[in-house]
C-alpha cells in the first residue's frame, strides 16, 4: 500500500501530526558548505566563476559572451512558440496583473493641529533578482515562475528587473521563458542557475548587477544560497519542498483528492501531499485511486517515492478536528473539499493559500487563478505570507516638528532620555527649546 490511512487519535496518527508540525529544516552542513564556498568563488571572481559553474554543471561548451541573453535571442524566441501558448499566456498574465494591483500601497502624511506631521513614504526597491529554475535542462520551462516573481515586481515600480535561469547543454534557454519575460517587460536575463546565479545577483559580478531583493524557487543549493546571502539583500522566503493538505468529508470526489496529491507528489521525492478525512471510506477510496492514477503520470518514479515515503493519509473525528489539525500544520496549499466550504473559511487561520470547493484544484492557483503561488512552506504560514507587490517595496516613515509641537513633547523626550541614560538626546531638545 502506498499509504496506510491513520486514525489522529491513534498512537501512529499523534506521532505523524507531531512531525508534520515540526518539520521545519534547514539543508544539511554538507549543503551549507559546498555554497559557502560558491558564494564566496562568485564573490572573489565575479563571471569567471559563473562561467565556470555553468561548464561544469550545466552546458560544457558556455562561452563568457553567451552569459547575457542576446537580443537576437529575445527576438527569436516568438518565433518558436505556437499561437495556444501565447493565448494562454496572456489570459494568466492579465489575470496574475490585475489580482497584484490591489495590493499597491499608498505613501501617506497625518497633520496635527500644533504642526506635528508624521507618516510613511513608499517606495520600491531600485534592483530586483528573479531566478527562475531550468526545469529539467529547459525541457519543462517554469514560465509561470516568471509571470509570479516579475509582475509583483512590475506594480511595485521596480525599476530594472534582472531574470536569472539556468541554460541547457548547447547554452540556450527555452523560448516560452523568454517569450513570457518580454510579454511582462523583463529584457535583462543572464544564463547562470543555482547557488552561483544567487550570488551573482547578491554580490554583482562585472556582468549582473547588485540587486536589492531576490525572489524565486529553486533546489536546496539555492535556498541555502539565498539564506546565506539574506540580510546582505532581501529574500522573498526560506522555502521547503512543496506541499497541500486536502480537508475532504464524505462529499469529496476521492479521485480528484487523489489527482490533487499525486499534482503536489510529482514535484519532488520530498513533497508532501497531506489528507485529513472525516470518512474512512474516503480515505480507502482515495488509496486505491492513488494506486491505479499513479499509473498514468510522466513522472510516476517521482510522484511514488514521495507518496510512500512522505504521503499522509490521517482520519479525523469531525470537521472542527479537521480544521483545527489544519490550523497545527499551517501547510502551503490547503484545499477544503467539504459541504458548504466558505462556512469554515472563519476557522483558518494559518495557510499560505486556500482553495475552496470541489471545483478548485490546486494547480488553478499555480496558472492560472491570479494570487500568487510563491508561498510559505514548511509551517513557515503561521507568520509569513505569499510573494507579493510588498515583497518589492520598502517603507520610511516620515517626521516633521514645529516649534509648538517640540514645545508640547519636549519635557517628555527629556523624561524618557534621561530615565534611560542618554543625556546627549536630551539636550539635543534642550537646546532647541532654549533657543526658540
Amino acid at each position: 500500500m502506498i499509504i496506510t490511512p491513520a486514525a489522529t487519535t491513534s498512537p501512529e496518527g499523534k506521532t505523524i501530526l507531531a512531525g508534520l508540525q515540526d518539520r521545519f529544516q534547514l539543508a544539511d552542513s554538507k549543503v551549507q558548505e559546498i555554497v559557502s564556498d560558491i558564494l564566496d568563488a562568485v564573490r572573489d571572481r565575479g563571471d569567471a566563476a559563473l562561467i565556470e559553474y555553468t561548464q561544469k554543471f550545466d552546458s560544457p561548451d558556455f562561452k563568457p559572451e553567451q552569459l547575457k541573453v542576446s537580443d537576437q535571442e529575445l527576438a527569436d524566441a516568438y518565433g518558436l512558440v505556437d499561437l495556444p501558448f501565447m493565448e494562454a499566456l496572456q489570459l494568466a498574465i492579465d489575470r496574475i496583473r490585475n489580482f497584484h494591483e490591489r495590493e499597491k500601497e499608498q505613501s501617506w502624511m497625518v497633520t496635527e493641529e500644533n504642526g506635528t506631521i508624521t507618516g510613511r513614504l513608499v517606495q520600491p526597491v531600485e534592483v530586483a533578482g528573479l531566478y527562475v529554475p531550468g526545469g529539467q535542462g529547459g525541457k519543462t520551462p517554469l514560465v509561470s515562475s516568471v509571470l509570479m516573481n516579475g509582475l509583483p515586481a512590475a506594480i511595485a515600480g521596480v525599476e530594472r528587473r534582472v531574470m536569472m535561469t539556468v541554460p541547457s547543454a548547447d547554452g540556450s534557454i527555452n523560448p516560452a521563458l523568454l517569450v513570457a519575460a518580454q510579454e511582462i517587460g523583463i529584457t535583462e536575463i543572464y544564463k547562470a542557475g543555482s547557488a552561483w546565479a544567487i550570488g551573482a545577483l547578491a554580490f554583482g559580478t562585472e556582468s549582473v548587477p547588485k540587486v536589492d531583493v531576490i525572489v524565486g524557487p529553486g533546489n536546496q543549493f539555492v535556498t541555502e544560497a539565498k539564506r546565506q546571502v539574506s540580510g546582505r539583500v532581501k529574500i522573498d522566503m526560506i522555502a521547503g519542498p512543496s506541499e497541500v493538505l486536502i480537508i475532504a468529508d464524505q462529499t469529496a470526489n476521492p479521485a480528484h483528492i487523489a489527482a490533487d496529491m499525486l499534482a503536489q507528489a510529482e514535484h519532488d521525492p520530498q513533497a508532501l501531499s497531506m489528507l485529513v478525512t472525516t470518512s474512512e471510506e474516503i480515505a480507502q477510496q482515495v488509496v486505491t485511486e492513488l494506486t491505479e492514477q499513479l499509473e498514468q503520470l510522466n513522472r510516476q518514479d517521482i510522484a511514488r517515492t514521495s507518496l510512500r515515503q512522505r504521503g499522509v493519509i490521517l482520519i479525523a473525528d469531525n470537521l472542527h478536528q479537521a480544521m483545527e489539525i489544519a490550523n497545527q500544520i499551517a501547510a502551503e496549499h490547503l484545499e477544503i473539499i467539504v459541504e458548504n466550504p466558505f462556512n469554515w473559511l472563519p476557522k483558518i487561520k494559518h495557510a499560505g493559500a486556500i482553495f475552496l470547493g470541489p471545483h478548485t484544484p490546486e494547480s488553478a492557483g499555480d496558472y492560472m487563478a491570479g494570487p500568487n503561488h510563491v508561498l510559505p512552506t514548511m509551517g513557515t504560514a503561521r507568520f509569513s505570507s505569499a510573494l507579493g507587490v510588498e515583497t518589492f517595496i520598502k517603507k520610511s516613515s516620515i517626521i516633521s516638528y514645529s516649534a509648538e509641537a517640540l514645545q508640547a513633547h519636549g519635557e517628555h523626550i527629556q523624561q524618557l532620555a534621561n530615565l534611560e541614560g542618554l543625556t546627549a538626546h536630551a539636550r539635543s531638545v534642550a537646546l532647541r527649546l532654549r533657543n526658540k
